[in-house]
């Protein structure tokens, strides 16, 4: 399986395991998968710890490496595609790592509701 995880996924991985819901927590422990952070979540966690909303004090893509996650690269075309969705999720790094899942083929570990619209295939949603 190829998993990329959103945001909040990686910062309960790193911080609040008990939180990662079981089912996400078997595929990134399966060594047979192949685990993706977007480079979109590490821009969203600089921007959140630059103003304040967000404690986290190493180096972000440091920490997506020690964890054992790739880094996906955003291009040009995932931005455009992103651009191009509906306006079912107001929140612009969501959209961008909505695109990367569709673009990619990849299935997206969230715990957000607000990414059903898409009809990306999601890991954790009930």
């Amino acid at each position: 399986m190829k998993l990329l995880l959103d945001t909040q996924i990686l910062l309960w991985w790193d911080r609040q395991l008990r939180r990662v819901p079981a089912v996400i927590r078997s595929a990134i422990e399966d060594g047979s998968n192949e685990i993706s952070v977007s480079v979109a979540s590490v821009w969203e966690i600089a921007i959140k710890r630059a103003t304040g909303k967000l404690e986290f004090p190493a180096p972000i893509a440091e920490t997506v490496e020690r964890l054992g996650f790739e880094l996906l690269p955003i291009t040009a075309v995932h931005a455009e595609y992103a651009g191009g969705l509906p306006r079912h999720h107001n929140d612009p790094f969501d959209r961008l790592i909505i695109a990367q899942a569709m673009l990619g083929g990849l299935i997206l570990g969230t715990q957000d509701r607000a990414m059903r619209p898409y009809s990306v295939p999601t890991l954790g949603l009930n």
